[in-house]
């Protein structure tokens, strides 16, 4: 039925997705508390889709990694104009505010299918992994959702771009999970075809897992579902 012996995942749009307040939230947190030039709640939520998709660009041009508070402060920087003083801002205590508002608003798993999904391809000698760009959401704060989602185990080993410091489609950040890959299975030979990666982004999962050399599948943003890897 499958000729993979190993299963690399994207996480966001792929396998788990926001929950529906989780973003309302966090943009009312930083409209009460960081809007010194007294912008409206529409405007920092724009702000706040501004600088996500500005840094997920100049991470996948240049297959490095902008960190979470990096992207916090670039959010505060442009509520206020660009004028804001940044020496006040205490970074650990304001990402653990927005670490909080993410368990009490927990993702979601993507679909119905997702983990049973998973569990089936868990079965006999197949591997699992994780290979995610990360941005205002860390890698550690990632493992601990999976854990209260219940899929955590599932994977033998998790990659996450803010604790590489790379990003996807950069090929070394795909040779290192290829390496992890190796190393988790103790196979001397493991032909890079039996290796999939699966995820929604053109760009950073088919076209990055095309260049290291190994299989692709586009799911979620297409019309195709993890079931595809059944057929």
């Amino acid at each position: 039925m499958i000729s993979y012996k190993h299963f690399s995942f994207d996480l966001w749009l792929t396998l788990i997705k926001s929950h529906p307040s989780f973003k309302q939230e966090r943009n009312r947190f930083f409209f009460d508390n960081f809007n010194q030039k007294n912008k409206s709640l529409e405007e920092v939520t724009q702000i706040f889709r501004q600088v996500d998709l500005m840094c997920n660009a100049i991470n996948e041009k240049t297959g490095n990694n902008l960190e979470a508070e990096e992207m916090y402060l670039m959010v505060i920087s442009a509520m206020n104009d660009h004028t804001y003083a940044f020496h006040d801002i205490d970074l650990k205590a304001l990402y653990n505010e927005m670490e909080q508002l993410v368990f009490k608003y927990l993702p979601v798993i993507y679909c119905s299918n997702t983990s049973d999904a998973l569990c089936r391809l868990k079965d006999g000698n197949n591997t699992l992994s994780l290979l995610s760009n990360t941005a205002f959401i860390k890698g550690s704060t990632l493992r601990e959702v999976l854990k209260r989602l219940n899929i955590h185990d599932l994977f033998d080993f998790q990659l996450y771009s803010d604790e590489v410091g790379m990003s996807k489609p950069n090929k070394e950040l795909f040779q290192l999970m290829i390496r992890t890959v190796v190393a988790n299975r103790k196979e001397d030979m493991l032909d890079l075809k039996e290796i999939i990666h699966v995820g929604d982004n053109v760009k950073a999962d088919i076209e990055g897992g095309s260049v290291a050399g190994i299989s692709t599948l586009l799911i979620n943003s297409n019309n195709k579902t993890i079931l595809s890897l059944f057929n």
